[in-house]
């Protein structure tokens, strides 16, 4: 493919595409610490840009040098997304359990859980190596920024509407994060199985 006006739009449908799982994710976080200042939304945000822009450029380099390796590795990826968000989900579950029967201040979005998220919404964009594999260096790397740049805004846009969310349901918010997480690893798993 060369330099074109197409080449930037399928980057962005592609970042688009790639973000909704981030976006759900994002939006469940923001549920579920309805004060988290804005440092830390970008911060989260930055999290989800660079696992998406990474995972495609890791899936290109297994393209141009490991790809019957990465071949194997490929049908283990539905189910590593489905155990890391059925676990991160269950955890905010009983934590919303937890939380209305006590009314303590919720536990906020740690590194750990946020590396978790980042890792669970964009494994499945290793795929996207064998996508943009025609792709030379320099244009691969464009089309990741261009990802994490969508990825960015996207998730943003989740951390506002979960926070505003959030704060009118408080009560309700991190039980509803949990479902969204547990329904995007479900998601994730059927549609790479099937």
């Amino acid at each position: 493919m060369e330099w074109s006006l197409l080449f930037f739009f399928n980057s962005v449908l592609l970042g688009v595409g790639l973000a909704m799982d981030a976006f759900s994710v994002s939006l469940a976080n923001g549920l579920n610490e309805p004060r988290m200042k804005g440092s830390k939304m970008c911060g989260i945000a930055g999290v989800f840009a660079i696992f998406q822009a990474v995972m495609p450029m890791i899936g290109w380099i297994c393209v141009h040098t490991i790809v019957q390796y990465f071949k194997a590795f490929e049908k283990f990826i539905p189910w590593i997304a489905l155990v890391l968000l059925l676990f991160i989900g269950g955890n905010m579950l009983l934590e919303g359990r937890k939380g209305e029967s006590n009314e303590e201040e919720k536990p906020k979005v740690g590194l750990l859980a946020l590396l978790v998220q980042g890792v669970a919404t964009s494994i499945d964009a290793l795929s996207v190596g064998f996508t943009i594999s025609e792709y030379g260096l320099i244009m691969a790397l464009t089309c990741a920024a261009i990802i994490a740049i969508v990825t960015f805004l996207i998730c943003m846009a989740g951390l506002i509407i979960g926070k505003e969310f959030g704060t009118k349901f408080s009560g309700k918010a991190t039980i509803l994060g949990g479902v969204i997480l547990i329904v995007i690893g479900i998601e994730i798993f059927i549609t790479g199985v099937l």
